[in-house]
């Protein structure tokens, strides 16, 4: 009896390993392609997107080199090359050196006097929403200080107030120049804890 139970044992072992198998070799078969198709493609899309990261370094390298090749021209005083090369930037697709490349023009109009033609610059990307965080600010700052002789000390204070903050990247600047505005507009004890605030910074 011991034996027969033995026997029986092993031969429900052996059933069951083929079921097993007729089961694995039924489910390869059915998914098996599919598998080895779906992990192609997942190769493939991660070669994708590795190749794509590189090229967009790549590309961004080759931006910045000509961004600063656009400020030395600028510093050198060749505006046609500078020109030139903001020109491009701006076309380039990136955002960030879109911004850039439109600060160097305006720059450039600030330098020749054109003071009208600097502003309209800066005020484009203080207003555009697509340029990085931090050039819009920047942006508003040097369009205020350009036009602040013929603003209206109101307009002043409510453009730069959500940059008049102690804390803010551009507290000083800002800071200073509502602080004048408040004085202009016989406000003086507004503007006193302003100028209180910045001295530390000085």
């Amino acid at each position: 009896m011991a034996d027969d139970k033995e026997i029986d044992e092993a031969f429900l072992r052996e059933v069951d390993d083929e079921l097993r198998r007729e089961q694995l070799t039924g489910w390869w078969r059915r998914w098996g392609r599919l598998l080895i198709v779906a992990v192609g493609v997942g190769l493939i899309a991660l070669a994708g997107y590795l190749w794509w990261h590189e090229e967009q370094n790549r590309k961004a390298g080759e931006l910045g080199e000509k961004l600063a090749q656009g400020f030395s021209s600028v510093d050198s005083g060749n505006e046609a090359r500078s020109a030139a090369v903001f020109s491009e930037l701006k076309l380039s697709g990136n955002n960030g050196y879109r911004a850039a490349a439109m600060m160097g023009e305006a720059d450039i109009a600030a330098k020749k006097g054109d003071l009208k033609k600097a502003a309209d610059g800066f005020g484009a990307i203080a207003a555009d929403v697509n340029v990085p965080k931090g050039f819009p600010d920047l942006a508003l700052v040097r369009q205020t200080a350009l036009q602040f002789d013929s603003l209206q000390p109101a307009e002043v204070i409510s453009r730069l107030k959500p940059l008049a903050i102690a804390g803010n990247p551009w507290f000083a600047s800002a800071g200073e120049m509502t602080a004048i505005a408040y004085l202009n507009s016989n406000k003086p004890d507004l503007a006193g804890p302003l100028v209180a605030a910045i001295a530390p910074d000085s």
